[in-house]
């Protein structure tokens, strides 16, 4: 590569990590269960203990469930930081983690989803690490490759998938940040408290 030439991997890496390790990532230590599982207005969907769930679907392997339907209702339910934070672990990244970088396979159906808030970031940080490590080692060509049949746009290059994926990052893991900030204001003045 010469001295003109973009390195796109480095490009790519830089614009999830700088916003991961300065923005996210700090505002997610601390994280409660209680923030973990709030639900700030009724029926909203969420992870529950197996069979406790109201939602049409309620999927995942372990003792925890995640709230689901297909087709997704209209207008969708409104979601708690632990099902945001599942969907972020499972349908953004542990999927394409095993379908594009050569980790175990996952779905919603099948994973173990946290119980508590530390278990989840844990899973998170996980599952960045080796989508991080996969893209890192794409290289020009790679990035230029097709993305293959598992994604619904299969002659895309995979740049265009490692832009999305940290697109639904950026997006998803900021609401889980804004209702950590609701939650805040909201027990603060429930709780008779200044802010």
């Amino acid at each position: 590569m010469t001295k003109t030439e973009l390195d796109w991997n480095q490009a790519l890496l830089s614009q999830w990590e700088a916003h991961w390790n300065r923005q996210l990532r700090p505002r997610l230590d601390g994280l409660t269960d209680d923030e973990y599982f709030w639900s700030p207005v009724p029926d909203c969907w969420n992870v529950r203990p197996r069979g406790s769930g109201t939602a049409p679907m309620r999927v995942g392997g372990g003792d925890f469930t995640i709230d689901y339907a297909i087709p997704e209702p209209a207008p969708p339910p409104f979601t708690t930081i632990a099902w945001r934070l599942g969907h972020v672990i499972v349908g953004v990244l542990a999927a394409r983690n095993g379908q594009h970088f050569g980790a175990p396979a996952a779905g919603y159906e099948s994973w173990d989803y946290a119980g508590d808030s530390g278990t989840a970031l844990e899973q998170l940080e996980a599952q960045v690490d080796v989508w991080l490590t996969g893209v890192r080692h794409l290289g020009p060509a790679g990035l230029r490759a097709p993305i293959g049949d598992t994604e619904p746009f299969p002659e895309a290059p995979m740049a265009d998938l490692v832009l999305h994926i940290h697109r639904e990052l950026i997006h998803h893991l900021s609401e889980v940040c804004l209702l950590r900030d609701l939650y805040q204001h909201t027990m603060h003045t429930a709780n008779g408290a200044t802010r």
